[in-house]
């Protein structure tokens, strides 16, 4: 009788799961410092009665959530795959960056309606509390920044490079609403306000949409663009034994987590293992793709149509 061992459902080459304990530990303080100055700024706004205020402490609050949405995102791709989550749960830190790039496309659009609304209808501002909160931001928001920047340097992912999207756009939201109360002062032109809030909004969209494109593009399972899929095809045909490769995918789980299948042709006097660790060791050396799957198949043996029929008769 076989001995039950304990053992994890399945064996993986390489461990669907990511340890971040830089980016953990940077999110913590960023959420808290965020979360602190966006209650004042939102008062600040209030009683300044300023859009541009108003509209950097909407972006807080966007900060906010999209801070926790990558504290889970970081949480849940520690957690080793199982058998429902076979690639583990890396997936949602792209998720997570998605829902955060909609967010900020959102609530620039939210800014240019309200920016339209109060270039037909000024409002009065004080002057004073708008330029304090704001200079408090500034200071506030550029520690963030430097600190998200750094963190994004040691460990590339796009869920903290969302997070440091919203704040780039903090940023310069505090400089505009700066800007904007030194130019009223000096000018009384209330509509400097809405106008810096409408080119804060521009920065924040730029942003959000360039998020967007990245995460949709990981999650339609695109070819990342670090790679030429026909570059490596050729370099793989080159191998010994290998005659064709075809079938080919290549995509991203999340940031630098990639997989690819394809199927091979082969020549049958050439042992398959010896094959399959060429393949796997010009993967990982020439592009740094450490999880691959290889199916071999001879073209008399394995039916492939009209591919197959075309390959025997060149």
């Amino acid at each position: 009788m076989i001995a039950q061992r304990n053992e994890p459902y399945d064996y993986h080459h390489l461990e669907h799961a990511k340890h971040q304990t830089k980016s953990r530990r940077t999110l913590w303080i960023t959420l808290l410092l965020t979360l602190f100055f966006t209650v004042v700024e939102i008062v600040g706004g209030i009683m300044s009665n300023s859009l541009a205020l108003l509209s950097d402490s909407a972006h807080m609050v966007s900060d906010v959530i999209a801070l926790g949405l990558s504290m889970t995102a970081i949480y849940l791709s520690e957690r080793p795959s199982d058998a429902k989550y076979t690639f583990g749960y890396l997936r949602f830190e792209i998720i997570a960056s998605f829902l955060n790039g909609l967010a900020l496309c959102v609530i620039a659009v939210g800014i240019f309606i309200e920016g339209a609304r109060r270039f037909i209808h000024p409002e009065e501002l004080e002057f004073g509390l708008m330029l304090t909160i704001a200079s408090i931001g500034f200071v506030v928001n550029l520690v963030l920044t430097i600190i998200l920047s750094r963190s994004h340097h040691e460990e590339e992912n796009l869920n903290i490079q969302s997070a440091l999207w919203h704040f780039i756009g903090d940023l310069l939201s505090s400089v505009g609403v700066i800007l904007s109360a030194i130019l009223i002062y000096f000018t009384g032109w209330l509509s400097f306000d809405p106008l810096i809030s409408v080119v804060i909004g521009c920065i924040i969209f730029i942003g959000g949409a360039r998020i967007l494109r990245e995460s949709t593009a990981i999650l339609m399972e695109k070819v990342p663009d670090k790679f030429d899929l026909e570059e490596i095809r050729s370099a793989l045909r080159k191998l010994e034994g290998v005659e064709d490769v075809h079938e080919m995918h290549l995509w991203a789980i999340s940031t630098n987590h990639y997989s690819l299948t394809a199927h091979m042709f082969v020549r049958s006097d050439i042992q398959p293992f010896c094959i399959i660790l060429a393949v796997n060791d010009m993967l990982e050396k020439r592009y740094g793709i450490t999880h691959s799957t290889i199916q071999m198949e001879h073209a008399d043996i394995h039916p492939h149509g009209e591919y197959g029929k075309l390959f025997q008769h060149h």
